[in-house]
């Protein structure tokens, strides 16, 4: 479980002992990192990571995961070149760290990289997926952007979109039953809120015990009770993507 003075415990569970197998490429003002199928394709997942930063191992995983299955996968530095936040980092400070890093105002980046995958990947047919953090900027943009087809946010932090519901476009919510930062009321009311304004295809599903960051956690912790929740989560997650690209 996570530590409860934590707002934020991504970290659980460590980081993958990952090198991956894209590479990291300037795109406009910010770097990415980039993988690519052996197939052609023209359809692509940006992939939002954590408060971890881009170049955490796990989130890199994840969209090596998405290029098995058929994506480009990019993962840009969303913090512009900012750090990211360090585990051993105060975390009595952390919410004017945080201030400073506005998932709300990422669409400056998120329109450099839809173009760079356009021009330079040949994508026609672009989602988004986000953990925490990054999940929040699903949210956001899945209220806004009209260039993504359909996005997954993975225990985003619904507090920082409460009042927004009015989806563009299909979305899939992930969280973990026992997410010490997103209270399962938090969740039955986003259901609530979807289900009066939201015109398009979205889910919401809670995955039983799981707690926040279950999806991208390190595979040697992973409890033999966990495995088949986490293993659900992604496969949910590539079938959803599927579904829409």
């Amino acid at each position: 479980m996570a530590n409860e003075s934590r707002p934020c415990p991504c970290d659980i569970g460590d980081r993958f002992d990952y090198g991956g197998r894209g590479q990291e490429v300037q795109v406009g003002h910010i770097k990415a990192y980039v993988c690519k199928p052996s197939a052609s394709t023209d359809k692509a997942v940006i992939v939002i990571h954590d408060i971890f930063g881009w170049q955490l191992p796990n989130t890199r995983y994840i969209a090596d995961m998405l290029t098995a299955n058929g994506y480009i996968a990019i993962c840009p530095d969303f913090f512009v070149g900012q750090e990211a936040w360090k585990p051993s980092n105060d975390w009595a400070t952390f919410d004017d760290w945080v201030k400073t890093r506005d998932a709300g105002k990422i669409d400056k980046e998120v329109d450099v990289v839809l173009k760079y995958l356009k021009d330079q990947c040949g994508a026609k047919k672009i989602g988004i997926i986000g953990f925490c953090w990054g999940g929040a900027a699903v949210q956001h943009l899945m209220l806004k952007n009209p260039h993504l087809k359909t996005g997954v946010s993975l225990y985003g932090v619904i507090r920082r979109f409460e009042d927004k519901h009015s989806l563009l476009h299909p979305t899939f919510f992930i969280f973990g039953e026992k997410d010490d930062i997103i209270p399962l009321e938090q969740v039955t009311l986003l259901e609530q809120k979807l289900k009066q304004n939201c015109k398009v295809d979205y889910e919401v599903k809670i995955y039983p015990g799981q707690t926040h960051g279950f999806i991208h956690r390190k595979t040697e912790d992973i409890n033999p009770q966990d495995k088949p929740y986490i293993e659900e989560g992604r496969k949910d997650m590539i079938n959803w993507l599927h579904k829409y690209l």
